[in-house]
């Protein structure tokens, strides 16, 4: 029986639950004192953090403000709450250790009851950068639509209301997935919170071309109509329903969230109960007698070719498999890549060679190789003795690149082409991706045999540790550069056929930089393969600072 059920007796007395919500804000306030203390540098952060948070709120309430009167205020107020409704769900999922108190398992030996105990946390959770910056937004948004007694009235009920479910949306979402969050999936999702900013930032600069070319703000009222309906914005939208003297439609929006409230309350006391009461699974698992799974080759690695390369390839298979670091490199070189060329060819103002852009990025994660090795780069040098051994290593390495970076790069291709309606271009943008990723194989090669840098295994966004960033700038961008200038033969000549109307020709490019890229990459393999047995200890001793 869970401390959250048990029944009160003599024996168990219950800590009394009448003062619980001041213990809690103090307890929060507390959390922020004692962080703020543990360093300088936090302490600096934490403060411009909250300057750069005011100043923004204070920017945006200026110009919700003079938004007031607008005909397109409804919209873009209705959207913006809309979406800051979102990241209030979305957040916690990327950003776990932002917020101590987001794991309630914490409590779980306390006699707490679930109902103080939600309330207590309800109400600290509005202490902070975030609920200050959304209380602003929020604040500023039903100044620009409350027009009237009525608009007021509504103004004053929807600020709380939509406070309230953004925090109570943003506790349930946490509980809910708490144990996920401490997992190792839970840190994968942190690590790949920057790919998510980085599509984000693509799709806005995306939408807001097309707004440009659609008319303006008109182009999101089908959106915004929608948007209304929906508990995140609905309060906020019942003052503009309101001054135009809607009260049915207001009172109905208003009830949305009202509703959505009190079943955000019951999914989180139900999942606070469950949290709390519940074994974890991870025990249970860990309890039960293990079996032995059958040795042999099986799977994928039944395919891959004998002896070390296939060691190797599986090694660096399950690096991008498990690594949080080398996933989220991977599944943003990816979305990057992708997302480029065809965000371009959805616009009309692309070209099917911008799908080199797909090669080039997955290119790059040839770099630095032995970076994602750490330390444990020790047990891989004691098994080279020679240039051979490197070679095989790094060859083994770039197989597993290009298995995953060729089927990627022909589709970028081919859907880019299809989107453009560029068929005759599409063979020259399939031999320069060639070219460009055997080149960048070639050079990655060599950089991380000369310029190899520790990755960090701690921090979400640190990719190369105090004192390595010139190396790692060096590796990178150098690479790159000289990777272009390897791709010369091949990028001329796909120049001269357009400029001179051989369009017929370039079917050509796709076996000639096939070939190319296969022997560029071949020869910076060997060339690599002897500095890095040359080069080991320095190599081990640069990728163990992290």
């Amino acid at each position: 029986m869970s401390v959250l059920d048990a029944p009160v007796s003599a024996a168990a007395p219950v800590a009394p639950t009448t003062g619980l919500t001041p213990v809690f804000v103090r307890l929060k306030l507390a959390l922020l004192r004692n962080g703020l203390r543990q360093s300088t540098g936090r302490k600096a952060a934490f403060i411009a953090s909250l300057v750069v948070s005011l100043l923004l709120a204070a920017g945006q309430v200026l110009g919700l403000v003079l938004l007031r009167g607008n005909e397109h205020a409804g919209t873009v107020v209705v959207l913006l709450t809309g979406v800051v409704a979102l990241g209030w769900a979305v957040l916690p999922l990327f950003f776990p250790s932002g917020d101590d108190t987001l794991d309630p398992t914490r409590l779980v030996m306390l006699p707490l009851r679930p109902e103080p105990l939600i309330r207590a946390l309800l109400v600290s959770s509005m202490i902070g950068i975030g609920p200050l910056f959304t209380l602003c937004l929020v604040v500023g948004s039903a100044i620009a639509l409350a027009h009237g007694a009525a608009g007021v009235v509504f103004g004053v009920l929807a600020v709380p209301l939509t406070m309230l479910l953004c925090v109570a949306l943003s506790r349930a979402v946490a509980t809910a997935n708490v144990r996920l969050l401490n997992s190792r999936k839970g840190r994968d999702l942190a690590v790949l919170s920057g790919l998510v900013i980085a599509v984000g930032i693509q799709f806005v600069n995306f939408g807001a071309q097309r707004l440009g070319q659609a008319g303006g703000l008109s182009a999101l009222d089908p959106a915004a109509s929608v948007v209304r309906w929906l508990p995140g914005a609905s309060a906020v939208a019942s003052v503009d329903a309101a001054s135009d003297g809607a009260y049915g439609v207001a009172v109905a929006q208003l009830l949305i969230t009202v509703g959505a409230l009190v079943a955000l309350m019951w999914m989180w006391q139900r999942s606070l109960v469950k949290l709390m009461t519940a074994p974890d699974g991870s025990t249970l698992a860990a309890a039960e007698p293990t079996r032995e799974k059958a040795s042999g080759r099986g799977g994928l690695s039944a395919l891959l070719p004998e002896g070390r390369t296939a060691t190797v390839m599986q090694r660096s298979l399950r690096y991008v498999a498990r690594d949080p670091k080398t996933k989220a490199a991977w599944v943003t070189a990816l979305a990057v890549g992708a997302i480029v060329p065809l965000l371009n060819a959805l616009q009309g103002t692309g070209s099917v060679y911008f799908a080199c852009f797909a090669a080039g990025m997955l290119g790059m994660q040839m770099y630095n190789q032995f970076g994602q090795d750490t330390s444990a780069f020790w047990m891989v040098a004691l098994t080279i003795s020679s240039p051979r051994d490197a070679y095989v290593e790094l060859r083994a390495r770039a197989l597993v690149l290009l298995l995953l970076t060729l089927p990627f790069t022909l589709l970028v291709c081919g859907v880019t082409a299809a989107m453009i309606g560029d068929w005759r271009s599409l063979p020259g943008a399939l031999g320069l991706s060639f070219a460009l990723l055997g080149s960048m194989l070639a050079t990655g090669a060599v950089a991380s045999a000369l310029f190899p840098y520790s990755i960090p295994q701690e921090g979400a966004f640190k990719n190369v540790v105090p004192g390595q960033g010139g190396l790692a700038w060096i590796s990178i961008f150098g690479g790159m550069l000289a990777a272009a200038l390897l791709s010369a033969p091949v990028i001329v000549p796909v120049i001269w056929m357009h400029v001179t109307d051989h369009h017929d020709a370039l079917w050509l490019m796709v076996p000639g930089g096939l070939v190319y890229g296969a022997l560029i990459g071949w020869a910076g393999l060997r060339i690599a393969a002897g500095r890095t047995a040359n080069r080991l200890p320095e190599i081990l001793a640069a990728v163990s600072k992290g």
